[in-house]
């Protein structure tokens, strides 16, 4: 019987995925790689990674592009840009799925209003696409309908423990406990 043991090497990696603003500020980030070690060492990445990009009209399709040895996936919507940054060894239609699935996602969730003040007031929702994407490098999910659907707090109900809540879930239910408390 064959051994069908699939290690670190072999799967696709992802190294970071950014959601930058029309002036190359950070949205939401996450990294999954060392080669960054420092706070500054990722803004400059980001840096350079917004200059060469800006100049490029990535609205309707995603584009490719090289940086330091790194492929580099992104696509613009309204003023919000996306990235995701594999090693130069990497699957470019991999990471062009990934990328995909976060903007869907991410759109489904922001209900097609996929801009910066929207993003800001729903900064945990765009967090938590990301963890149901990525953990530790390794891809988890694609499909924006299903990381949207792990992520909606409309399915979550008030009875739910606190510990399977959102941030912005569990201060509504405390502030509705607290309510119900002060009414009694």
């Amino acid at each position: 019987m064959a051994n069908f043991s699939i290690s670190r090497e072999t799967c696709p990696t992802i190294k970071n995925i950014l959601l930058l603003d029309s002036e190359g500020k950070r949205v939401a980030v996450k990294y999954f790689s060392d080669e960054w070690a420092t706070n500054s060492a990722k803004l400059a990445f980001e840096k350079s990674v917004f200059t060469k990009t800006q100049k490029t009209n990535a609205r309707s399709e995603a584009e490719i592009t090289m940086l330091d040895s790194n492929i580099i996936v992104y696509k613009f919507i309204q003023d919000l840009h996306f990235f995701v940054t594999g090693g130069d060894d990497e699957n470019e239609l991999i990471l062009s799925s990934v990328l995909q699935g976060f903007v869907d996602a991410v759109s489904l969730l922001l209900r097609s209003n996929v801009e910066k003040m929207e993003a800001l007031e729903n900064l945990d929702l765009i967090l938590l696409c990301l963890d149901e994407i990525v953990d530790g490098g390794m891809i988890l999910e694609t499909d924006g309908n299903v990381i949207a659907g792990k992520v909606a707090t409309n399915s979550m109900d008030d009875g739910a423990p606190l510990a399977e809540q959102t941030i912005s879930q569990a201060l509504a239910t405390a502030r509705e406990h607290l309510t119900r408390s002060l009414l009694r």
